[in-house]
């Protein structure tokens, strides 16, 4: 069985394709100087994006690991998220509060995906 790797550079693949599986790294947004909405959309585009290369898309999301810098703004994320994510298409799912590599990044989300 083949390990397919897109967007790699010395220590990161963007995307591992294995066994009908696609994993993605850790999406943070374009512009981190933007608000929690902004980043929340810029991160969400990303994921759309990864996943098309790979050939699939957010419907087939089997899991995802939210990172958000301060939880009062999980709400902004959801609200966002369940706007993103068509009816029926809810991954196992876990959201924690964490500190962020660089202080400006608000949210970053990592997801698996089913071909």
């Amino acid at each position: 069985m083949s390990i397919i790797r897109q967007q790699t550079d010395e220590r990161v693949s963007r995307i591992v394709i294995h066994n009908e599986t696609v994993y993605l790294c850790g999406q943070v947004p374009h512009d981190i100087n933007d608000d929690m909405a902004g980043q929340t959309k810029s991160v969400l585009a990303r994921i759309d994006e990864h996943l098309a290369e790979a050939g699939t898309d957010n419907t087939k999301i089997l899991s995802a690991l939210i990172h958000v810098k301060d939880n009062k703004d999980v709400p902004i994320f959801n609200a966002l998220w369940n706007e993103w994510l068509p009816m029926g298409s809810a991954p196992a799912r876990t959201c924690v509060q964490s500190t962020m590599v660089r202080d400006e990044v608000l949210v970053e989300v990592t997801v698996t995906a089913a071909l």
